[in-house]
């Protein structure tokens, strides 16, 4: 056990390294749209579809996977996963027609879910309980990390070259992912071989349901609004490409932040400080439109939008984990799914209610109502939970 705690902080760093790669080939499309638009003959409409059959699989096709895949350990699951990412990630950036480009993301999307999932139950297993939540707070670093720096330089790679260099350079980082996987990964043995059955009793797990009811109902508000930043910023700040762009640094620079403060987090407090994020969360929702009238404003509030959203993740996360000791195999793919569903309906119910005529304005407040309702679900998760599972042991 020495041995292995001498190289947990090698283990995450290498964990990060992927997921910041599996971030960015989540995210960096949203500034790649008008290009492959116009290299791929189709309508930027339908390059919307990169990003929701990837929420989509993400949340669909990750537990299956998990299921099918429950009894091979995670080292080798690991690197195969990672080896599916660079060949998803190669398919992209040769792909000769927007189908092709659609069957890659599908690709990637199967990967990551599971990958997320087995990376946070391991980080899990190399710490100590008072450091799991930061454990799982890092492995989730490296997508908040792409949110900040992938985002913006995938779409700078792609504006001043083509956007096939953003995939090239992707599959890069996941060689490098994959030869740290290799190299450092702990090849854990369970005590006991997990069984399928018995991990699908998570979803009779009350302290689950509730939580995945929070990210569902409640935390999916965020996508509602998060969408549509880029329009929003233009519209009520009149920003061009730079202060946009300033903005989604400000919000991704917020994003990393709010990820780690929260990683902090002892695991007895975690609903408590839920609680306290989500409503913080919501206010800022609820003035976004009014405030980013005022550019310096804007800039404070993407920040704000960004540390609120990812603060709250890992205390998300860490809260499905820890209380799905049913599914120590399972659960963190549950999680990884239940955002990117999350994800999904968030964005459609923002598009819905834009094409019905719903300004801007009214849907930000509709995202903070949502949020509010997720915080709702918080207090009485407080009060119906069986804190016991948060609390330290000994091991």
């Amino acid at each position: 056990m020495t041995r292995l705690q001498a190289s947990r902080k090698t283990v995450l760093a290498v964990f990060m390294i992927s997921t910041f790669a599996i971030g960015m080939t989540e995210y960096v499309v949203t500034g790649l749209l008008t290009q492959f638009a116009a290299d791929l003959n189709v309508a930027v409409s339908t390059t919307g579809l990169l990003l929701s059959v990837y929420a989509i699989s993400v949340a669909i096709f990750g537990p299956i996977l998990s299921m099918i895949t429950i009894k091979i350990s995670a080292k080798p699951l690991l690197v195969g996963f990672m080896s599916l990412f660079i060949i998803s990630n190669i398919i992209a950036a040769t792909a000769p027609n927007f189908e092709v480009l659609l069957l890659s993301r599908l690709f990637s999307a199967i990967m990551h879910a599971p990958f997320f999932g087995l990376s946070m139950s391991i980080a899990v297993n190399i710490s100590k309980p008072e450091k799991r939540p930061s454990a799982i707070a890092a492995v989730q670093g490296g997508l908040t990390i792409a949110v900040m720096l992938g985002v913006p330089f995938g779409s700078y790679i792609g504006g001043m070259f083509l956007w096939r260099y953003v995939f090239w350079f992707i599959a890069s980082l996941g060689i490098i992912a994959l030869i740290g996987l290799i190299l450092v990964t702990p090849n854990l043995k369970p005590e006991v071989i997990p069984k399928l059955r018995e991990e699908l009793r998570i979803f009779k797990n009350k302290n689950v349901l509730f939580v995945i009811a929070i990210i569902i109902f409640g935390f999916s508000g965020v996508f509602t609004a998060y969408t549509f930043i880029e329009p929003m910023l233009h519209e009520f700040s009149g920003f061009g490409v730079k202060g946009i762009t300033i903005g989604f640094l400000c919000f991704g620079t917020g994003a990393v932040i709010g990820n780690f403060i929260s990683g902090k987090i002892s695991p007895a407090l975690l609903t408590e400080r839920l609680i306290l994020v989500l409503i913080i969360l919501a206010s800022v929702l609820a003035l976004f439109t009014f405030l980013i009238q005022i550019p310096a404003l804007a800039f404070v509030m993407c920040f704000l939008f960004g540390a609120g959203t990812f603060g709250t993740t890992p205390i998300l996360n860490s809260k499905i984990i820890l209380a799905g000791t049913e599914a120590p195999t399972l659960s963190g793919t549950i999680a990884a799914s239940v955002f990117n569903l999350a994800n999904s309906v968030g964005a459609t119910l923002g598009s819905f209610f834009l094409n019905t005529g719903v300004s801007f304005m009214m849907i930000t407040l509709i995202a903070a109502g949502m949020i509010t309702f997720g915080a709702i679900l918080t207090i009485i998760t407080h009060k119906v939970e069986d804190k016991t599972l948060f609390l330290p042991v000994n091991g």
